[in-house]
This record gives structure tokens, C-alpha cells and sequence, in this order.
């Protein structure tokens, strides 16, 4: 069977076209046949839809004439719109706009999200992982079939279907808006691209990149990426290390797997605690004692970190505390700061 390429059929041509048909009936009644707009417009409805009533007044040769042109004209454009009508039902078009345009208004709606560029192996971890947090994401993603295999989720996750290196695609992502993006793309090259464009159209984002090689670390870094994983040389690590120290290794993966664990880290930056509690010592803040929760680890303001800081350490600008605990006693440390400020 012979098939009307897909741009032959507009929906937009299609009303265009049987608007037109109106105008122009109207148009042609009142100048012909001296009608008002209220006889003309019913004139050309009944005319038209050919439903059989008789004319609003008896009708010139020039009138019957236009009114036989216009019934002709009206099998060709009603007969175009049917079969634009029956190609976007039987095809899904109408349903795919209607959901492509709420995702679309979703994303717009975005503030402070990630962005994950590529829907691999390691893309379809990132985005459990913030699905288990409600962490909000975009994913930009360029297959087809992976694009279905989204559509198809339990789960309803935002998508822009679109090659990631584009700068279209991460502006309709919401770069702008977003607080942090993740590339995890297969191809080095690809990724460094991406890293380029992302830091060009965010200078503060905060950007993750995946690299196959190691020689592609320096090149990301360069670009503009503020972390670089190399997920197979982690592997190497873990396995190495379930080797020396296993007892220690299983823990560690233990407590990270959370759908075993309801163990959490949680990093609480400076600017994010409340006046109240900015320039006390971790024993004045008394984070364990109020929550349960552990503070384990303080990064400094130059990026280095002190293990187990002790007691006596104080919260400075641009620092963060690292802190352990479940998901209960977590909760309990925000409410608790949200108290305090």
C-alpha cells in the first residue's frame, strides 16, 4: 500500500485551510449577495456542512454559481483534514504531542535539577538513584529505542529526545537553570564536547563527567568538568581491596546499596546551615545528640578533607560536614536545623 509521507499531512495546514474556506465563504456572501456578517457566516456553515436547510434569501446566478464553487472546494479540503485527522489518531501523533507536551512543560517548570546526558549502563544508575531521592532530572538522550524504553518506565522520567552535544538540547534541558550535570556517554570525545558546551552556557554548574581513559581525565578537567570517573578503574579498586581488606570492602558496599541499607551520607555546606549555627564547634551544634547522625568527615574550603574531625572544629566559610546516619535520624537533622534558623 501506498503510503502520504508524513510531511504531506499537517495539522496545521489543515486548519488553516478550513478556516480560510469560512473567511472566504463569508467574505464572498456579503460582497454577492449584499448579506450581513450574521447571514453570511450561517450561509457558509450550512453551505459547507451541506445539512440540506435552504438559503437565507434567494440567491443571484453569481451567488449560485459561488456556492456551487464552494461546495466543490469543500470535498477536497474536508476529505485532506479527514485524512490528517485519521493519520495522527490511528499513528498516536495526537497522544505523543499531548505527552511530549506536558514533559516539556514539566521541564520548564525545573529549578536546581541535574541534567544526565546519556541513558547507558551507568545513566540508568544515576537516574534510580535520584529517582529514589526525588532528586530532580532531565536525561537528553539520542536513540530511539532507548527513548521508548523510557517512554515504556514505571517510573515517569523527564526526557528531551535530542544528541546531547547540541546546544539546543541542554538550553531546552535547562541549563541555565540547572545545578548540576552528569555526562556518561561512552565516547571520551563526545563527553569532552558536552563539558565545553555545558561550562560556556553555566560557568557555576557543577559538572560530572565519565571517562573511558585515562588520558581523557586531564582533557575533561581542562574542559571544564569539576569530576572526572573512571568507573572501570573504581572496579579494579574494589575488587583489589575485597582482596587485602574484605571484611571492610563488603561494609562499605553494604551501606551504600540502599535498597539492603538505610544507611546515608548527607554533606551539609556552610551556606546551607542557619546563622544561629555558623561559627560553633561540632560539640556546640550537638548534631549526634539532637539527630543520632555522625559527622564523619569535614571538607575544607581548598577541597581537602580531615577524617573524624574532632570536636573543636568549627564550620568556616566555603567547608562542609560530612555526615552517616539513616534515613531517619537524616530527616531529623534537617528538622532540626530548620529549628534553629
Amino acid at each position: 500500500m501506498l503510503k502520504v509521507p508524513r510531511s504531506v499531512l499537517s495539522n496545521r495546514l489543515a486548519v488553516i485551510l478550513i478556516l480560510g474556506e469560512f473567511v472566504v465563504g463569508t467574505v464572498g456572501f456579503m460582497w454577492l449577495e449584499d448579506y450581513n456578517f450574521r447571514e453570511a457566516f450561517f450561509m457558509t456553515t450550512i453551505t459547507i456542512a451541506t445539512v440540506g436547510y435552504g438559503a437565507v434569501r434567494d440567491l443571484s446566478p453569481a451567488g449560485e454559481w459561488f456556492s456551487s464553487f464552494l461546495i466543490l472546494s469543500n470535498i477536497g479540503i474536508f476529505a485532506y483534514a479527514l485524512a490528517v485527522f485519521s493519520y495522527y489518531v490511528i499513528n498516536g501523533e495526537i497522544f505523543r504531542k499531548m505527552h511530549l507536551m506536558s514533559i516539556n512543560k514539566k521541564i520548564d517548570a525545573l529549578r536546581d535539577h541535574v541534567i544526565v546526558c546519556g541513558y547507558g549502563r551507568y545513566g540508568r544508575e544515576v537516574t534510580q538513584n535520584f529517582l529514589h531521592h526525588r532528586t530532580p532530572f532531565v536525561v537528553v538522550e539520542s536513540n530511539p529505542v532507548v527513548i521508548q524504553e523510557i517512554q515504556r518506565s514505571d517510573e515517569l522520567v523527564l526526557y528531551i529526545e535530542d544528541d546531547a552535544t547540541h546546544d539546543e538540547a541542554l538550553l531546552r534541558a535547562g541549563i541555565t537553570r540547572a545545578k548540576a550535570l552528569i555526562t556518561a556517554l561512552p565516547d571520551d570525545s563526545e563527553n569532552v564536547f558536552i563539558v565545553l558546551t555545558a561550562r560556556q552556557l553555566n560557568p557555576t554548574l557543577n559538572i560530572i563527567s565519565r571517562a573511558t581513559e585515562a588520558k581523557s581525565q586531564r582533557k575533561l578537567r581542562l574542559a571544564g568538568a569539576n569530576h572526572v570517573i573512571m568507573p572501570e578503574q573504581i572496579g579494579g579498586f574494589y575488587m583489589a581491596t575485597l582482596v587485602s581488606k574484605p571484611g571492610a570492602t563488603e561494609f562499605f558496599s553494604y551501606i551504600t546499596r540502599e535498597s539492603e541499607s538505610d544507611i546515608e551520607f548527607e554533606e551539609i555546606h556552610y551556606r546551607n546551615m542557619p546563622a544561629a549555627c555558623r561559627g560553633k564547634t561540632i560539640s556546640d551544634l550537638h548534631i549526634r545528640r539532637e539527630t543520632g547522625a555522625n559527622i564523619i568527615g569535614f571538607k575544607h574550603a581548598d577541597g581537602s578533607y580531615v577524617v573524624n574531625p574532632g570536636p573543636d572544629t568549627v564550620l568556616s566559610e566555603d567547608s562542609s560536614f560530612i555526615l552517616l546516619g539513616t534515613k531517619e535520624q537524616l530527616d531529623a537533622l534537617q528538622r532540626y536545623l530548620a529549628s534553629l534558623s
